[in-house]
């Protein structure tokens, strides 16, 4: 097996070097069928026959290192990160193309899910300081423990929420910190106040995407859009995976989880909903999932969304647009409660008071193992890679460039 494994690699570096000046779909059909070969011999080899876990960047690099003309050298990757997306090279459709292989695979695929479920090295260092003091400020997100609940606020009043890639980080590192200090019994997702002069003082859930980063070139597929969906969003769901010698009982450390929306949750806000145990929304809020409007698939909503409302209604919200008002009757779909803007805060401490008792995470792991099936998932993954990847360089998403490479901040509107 290694002397066909080294055969084929010789043949892949010698192929990539020779149409490495013909269109690119001819060298991502080689590397692809390498992979329809190869993958878990290739996954094997990087991970020391997975022994190691190895995240997306990590990945990547090590395949460049040891598989010349698989992926995108680091030399592409960064000098397409120099520019605008409208005019990079779309080298991350070739990391699309790795990532869809490795994660179409059962032990490879499993394997790549379980390791991103481990705790970030940020995390991890910051940790004795918040379980010491119950404070963390991360920048985009701030996080406090009082009376056993962990309270992350998102707080980009900049630009009302919008996620890039700074806020990914942040968020990862406060949902490690909460599922991690032995002192949090719940977990609670809020928008901040903004300073924006539209909704100066008031609280905002999230824009979703931060479109002017997406447009600028500043959202990878790496960094952003797979880390987003397979590191905090996945842990929220399923729980981070811990090495306490418990792994006899259960190798991840999961809590219940509320979200409450102020004014918005567009996009990635909504998709947030889709993971945490109850949702409270302001009367004079709205949930909306534009992803296909502006070009791209909203995570991964498409597998989710159809469990909570159904696939009809899924469908209006997710191809067509579809703005659900917290007032609508649909909207009891995925909100739990709907209270005025003046009592929502009273209803957020109610609702948490019902989540407590050492009961209640267990039954929430054996809920969430019945609705949503970790391969299943994997799969769904496997297919985003590409998909998103190839919708990121497409020729309607780089035809909006202009439309909103000058705003300030994102339009909920």
């Amino acid at each position: 097996m290694r002397a066909g494994l080294s055969r084929a690699r010789g043949a892949l570096a010698r192929a990539a070097q020779e149409h490495a000046a013909s269109p690119p779909g001819r060298l991502r059909a080689l590397r692809s069928a390498f992979l329809d070969a190869h993958t878990d011999a290739v996954y094997a080899e990087l991970t020391a026959g997975r022994t190691r876990g190895l995240r997306l960047p990590e990945l990547a690099a090590a395949a460049e290192g040891a598989f010349p003309g698989l992926v995108p050298t680091a030399a592409e990757l960064a000098a397409d990160r120099a520019l605008e997306q409208a005019r990079k090279a779309g080298h991350e459709i070739d990391l699309g193309i790795f990532f869809r292989h490795v994660l179409r695979s059962p032990l490879s695929g499993g394997h790549l899910i379980d390791t991103l479920l481990r705790p970030t090295e940020r995390a991890l260092d910051l940790l004795p300081g918040f379980a010491a003091v119950g404070r963390a400020d991360l920048g985009s997100v701030r996080l406090e423990r009082r009376d056993g609940v962990a309270r992350l606020t998102l707080c980009r009043d900049d630009c009302l929420n919008a996620e890039d890639e700074r806020q990914v980080d942040d968020m990862e590192t406060a949902v490690d910190l909460a599922l991690l200090d032995p002192a949090v019994e719940l977990c609670l997702l809020r928008g901040g106040e903004m300073t924006h002069p539209r909704y100066a003082g008031k609280r905002v859930f999230s824009a979703g995407i931060n479109l002017k980063s997406l447009h600028a070139g500043d959202i990878s597929l790496v960094g952003f859009l797979l880390r987003r969906e397979l590191g905090y969003l996945h842990k929220i769901w399923r729980g981070v995976r811990v090495d306490d010698g418990a792994s006899w009982y259960s190798p991840t450390r999961a809590k219940p989880w509320v979200a409450a929306v102020d004014t918005f949750a567009i996009g990635g806000g909504m998709q947030l909903l889709l993971v945490v145990d109850h949702v409270l929304a302001a009367s004079d809020a709205y949930l909306s999932l534009p992803a296909a409007q502006e070009g791209i698939i909203p995570g991964v909503a498409n597998f989710r969304l159809p469990r909570y409302t159904g696939p009809r209604l899924a469908r209006r919200i997710i191809l067509e647009g579809h703005r659900i008002r917290a007032t609508d009757p649909e909207a009891r779909l995925v909100v739990d409660e709907v209270h005025s803007p003046g009592e929502l805060d009273l209803a957020v401490e109610r609702s948490l008071d019902r989540l407590r008792g050492p009961a209640v995470a267990a039954n929430r792991k054996m809920l969430n193992a019945a609705e949503e099936d970790v391969d299943a998932f994997r799969r769904y993954m496997a297919e985003f890679a590409l998909e998103q990847a190839v919708r990121l360089y497409s020729v309607d998403v780089i035809g909006k460039v202009g439309r909103f490479s000058t705003r300030a901040t994102p339009s909920p509107d």
